[in-house]
């Protein structure tokens, strides 16, 4: 199997390859619902990506996120698990491959999170949901600003009748697209105060895998300063969570501003400093 850096040329060439395309893909996309996107099929080589996926974690040995906002699992415990897996998530945050999604999006001076503030390893099961949400502002120190959300999906023939695709909504939450997590896709969506996303529940007893991970810059990617945490709200069905979700966002806002870093332990990727 490929080192890091072998990962990276994979990565790197694969969106060089497409680099007009998937530029005029991203700029267009905003008409759709607000939020600018793109998607890669085949990112890497169908064996590579088999690979991470028959070596990702099971249930057990993650993290269940469990309340009336979300249902999944995650993890950063790199240290173990396959060795692969920390390689393909770090090496989406590699140096080169910034650049060239530097040029795809157009948005500048970006950086990696070596934290995996929010990123790292999902799973998602049957009965498992996200509600459309907008991700926090910023990372963990709050001098940097959220810019993309990159997932990376690795689940083998999974198909868009099992449930688990991304969905991305307009500013009032009423209307949504739906992007396949289509097996080896690389999906790319900017991230700021109305970049509302959701995954749709899983229909199926099997697992949908996501490497997740997002960049950031100290620029605002709307020109001007803003602070939100991540912030929950429920599909347009349904009322009575709409109306919890909005009490529990002004909830968890006042707590910012009383405490800028929040109460909660933050769940963070503690780098090894022999790797």
């Amino acid at each position: 199997m490929p080192n890091r850096e072998e990962l990276v040329y994979y990565i790197q060439s694969k969106l060089s390859s497409r680099l007009a395309e998937l530029k005029k893909n991203f700029q267009n996309s905003i008409n759709e619902v607000g939020i600018r996107y793109c998607y890669l099929d085949d990112l890497l080589p169908e064996e590579i990506a088999k690979k991470i996926y028959s070596v990702f974690p099971k249930k057990n040995e993650m993290r269940l996120m469990n309340s009336f906002r979300e249902k999944r699992y995650t993890s950063k415990n790199f240290d173990q698990f396959d060795p692969i897996l920390k390689d393909i998530t770090f090496a989406i945050q590699d140096d080169k491959v910034i650049r060239v999604v530097e040029e795809i999006t157009g948005i500048a001076e970006q950086k990696p999170d070596p934290t995996l503030y929010a990123g790292g390893l999902s799973l998602m099961g049957k009965g498992n949901f996200l509600n459309p949400h907008i991700d926090n502002s910023h990372e963990m120190t709050r001098t940097q600003y959220r810019t993309l959300n990159l997932l990376y999906y690795v689940s083998p023939e999974w198909s868009l009748e099992r449930g688990g695709n991304l969905e991305l909504w307009d500013k009032k939450i009423k209307k949504q697209i739906t992007i396949e997590s289509k097996f080896n896709r690389l999906a790319i969506m900017e991230t700021n105060p109305w970049a509302w996303h959701s995954v749709s529940p899983i229909v199926v007893d099997e697992s949908r895998n996501c490497v997740s991970n997002y960049y950031f810059s100290q620029k605002s990617p709307i020109g001007k300063e803003y602070f939100n945490v991540t912030s929950f709200i429920a599909r347009p069905e349904q009322h009575l969570r709409r109306a919890i979700s909005n009490l529990d966002n002004q909830l968890r806002n006042l707590i910012r501003l009383v405490k800028p870093t929040g109460f909660a332990k933050k769940d963070i990727y503690i780098q090894n400093k022999e790797n």
